[in-house]
């Protein structure tokens, strides 16, 4: 009866792993966009084995998904893979200055470029487990486990995804939203006060206006939720950085999209009655070939706001819905002020000749697949980099790249202000004066917390501090740092918090990374 049972137990076992595939890497990678990328490049280049397991069907995340302005901030911060892959960009378009301004294939050409060169396996369409996604024993990730039941175990784990979600199952320490400016003693942090300038002054919040018993539009609250300076868990706006051209012969215009739902677009109506400016609906960025990167401009526009306030612990399938409100959202509002006959001419006409280029993500109806995550989960670290980080008036002695564009973050919500009229709130742009150090400390967590997990996109980073290191060539940065890391942390088979900085250091500018900054 014992052998019987033994046997049993056994063929569940092997019955219940049928399809399932088991595989060991050195460097297990989450996420293919730019900074997972240009990690499994690095990896590659110091001899380690990698796989990169893509959440989409694309690689390069928003630098391949029509983020073509790319936030630079100073262009002499920019070093290693990240300097390379913008050259690359620019032989693509036989220029020898690195490139920052590009189309979205050109971008995700290079990426396949470095994918072929390096013999990099992709797994696409491939999502941790949310539920039973990490092995674990003590400090160390064994395994992280897929929703296909696909197993990837590894030395060193590399959460490279927009999200966070591998950090967030490996017990490590994590925050959201915006902490209040009394946490660090910031001044960019919290519920804001700004607001004002962003839409017209005098836009009824209510469905019939003046009629508070009518209810209030669409994503609008009733209040601010606290004071000015208050932490909070909202989350700033995403959209999509829509590709878009003018040139009929590679244009196809944008239908209205099912699902539309003309309330949303009721504060734009309103905002246009009260003479908008005409260019506030979205951005014209001009990019090569009669394109353009579309993105979110002033308070109404393609920024899908308070759409995104449950994204972060979300289920893969509500994220897919959230996604595709947003979606739906920016479609319609194309649609609308091209063709709505409530939009005033002056609008119709200055955006009527844009649609979306054939030529452009082919795969998804020449619609991007990357929803601008521009902040989701964000780990605090042994190191936590502040807004005295980017001014520069704290210096740290270990950084592994330089961030140098503004404190920016986009609106998290409309209220209706004592005014009694629609504000958005939890904007602002501080520019920086000069690049500044990101610590060693903020890509690793804290050590008793996990030892073989590095972190180059939800960094260890105040809501006010990450506004500037969320830019894709810091990621990229981040990311080969975090490869080198992984690398000594296997050769030495010590945990990734213990490796030698200074071997580190030198190990970075061997490899043409930018790691100090002289004003003079």
């Amino acid at each position: 009866m014992k052998r019987f049972f033994v046997f049993f137990i056994s063929f569940l076992l092997v019955f219940s792993s049928f399809g399932q595939k088991i595989e060991s890497y050195d460097i297990v990678i989450y996420g293919g966009n730019s900074a997972g990328i240009m990690t499994a490049v690095q990896a590659k280049r110091i001899g380690k084995s990698v796989v990169v397991l893509e959440q989409l069907d694309r690689i390069g995340g928003l630098t391949s998904g029509g983020l073509g302005e790319v936030d630079h901030g100073k262009k002499s911060s920019i070093g290693g893979l990240a300097l390379e892959y913008f050259t690359r960009i620019a032989k693509k378009y036989n220029e020898k200055e690195p490139k920052y301004k590009f189309e979205p294939k050109v971008a995700l050409e290079v990426f396949q470029d470095y994918v072929k060169e390096y013999d990099i396996p992709v797994v696409y369409n491939e999502l941790i487990d949310l539920k039973n996604g990490v092995e674990k024993k003590g400090n160390k990730i064994l395994s992280i486990k897929m929703e296909s039941g696909n197993v990837y175990k590894g030395k060193i784990f590399i959460d490279a995804s927009y999200e966070g979600d591998l950090l967030g199952l490996s017990g490590v320490s994590y925050t959201y939203g915006r902490e209040g400016n009394k946490m660090y003693n910031e001044t960019n942090n919290g519920i804001r006060q700004n607001g004002y300038d962003e839409v017209p002054p005098g836009i009824d919040p209510y469905i019939v206006k003046g009629d508070k018993n009518s209810g209030l539009l669409p994503r609008i609250n009733r209040c601010r939720g606290g004071e000015v300076g208050d932490g909070d868990k909202g989350i700033q706006a995403y959209n999509y950085r829509m590709c878009l051209t003018d040139k009929g012969s590679n244009r196809t215009m944008i239908e209205k999209p099912d699902g539309y739902n003309e309330l949303e677009y009721e504060i734009l109506f309103r905002a246009m009655e009260l003479d908008m400016p005409v260019d506030r609906v979205f951005k014209l960025s001009p990019m090569p070939n009669r394109k353009t990167d579309s993105n979110n401009h002033y308070g109404i526009s393609t920024d899908f706001n308070g759409g995104n306030q449950d994204y972060v612990h979300a289920s893969h399938q509500l994220r897919a819905e959230i996604r595709k409100q947003h979606e739906i959202y920016q479609k319609g509002l194309v649609w609308t002020v091209q063709n709505h006959p409530r939009t005033p001419k002056k609008y119709r006409d200055y955006y009527a000749g844009w649609g979306l280029p054939k030529d452009e993500f082919v795969e998804n109806g020449n619609w991007p697949q990357q929803i601008y995550v521009r902040e989701c989960r964000r780990m605090i670290g042994d190191y936590v980099v502040t807004e005295h980080d980017c001014k520069r008036t704290v210096l740290v002695n270990d950084p592994v790249a330089l961030g140098s564009y503004a404190m920016d973050s986009h609106h998290t919500q409309y209220f209706v202000n004592d005014e009694g009229f629609v504000q958005p709130e939890g904007g602002f742009y501080d520019k920086l004066k000069d690049p500044y150090p990101v610590s060693f400390r903020a890509i690793v967590p804290k050590q008793k917390e996990c030892g073989n997990l590095i972190v180059p996109v939800c960094v260890s980073a105040t809501h006010a501090a990450f506004g500037s290191i969320r830019m894709e060539p810091v990621f990229m940065m981040l990311g080969q740092s975090a490869a080198t890391v992984a690398g000594m942390a296997i050769d030495g088979n010590i945990d990734v918090q213990k490796i030698n900085y200074p071997k580190l250091k030198e190990t970075l500018l061997k490899d043409g990374h930018v790691l100090e900054y002289n004003p003079e």
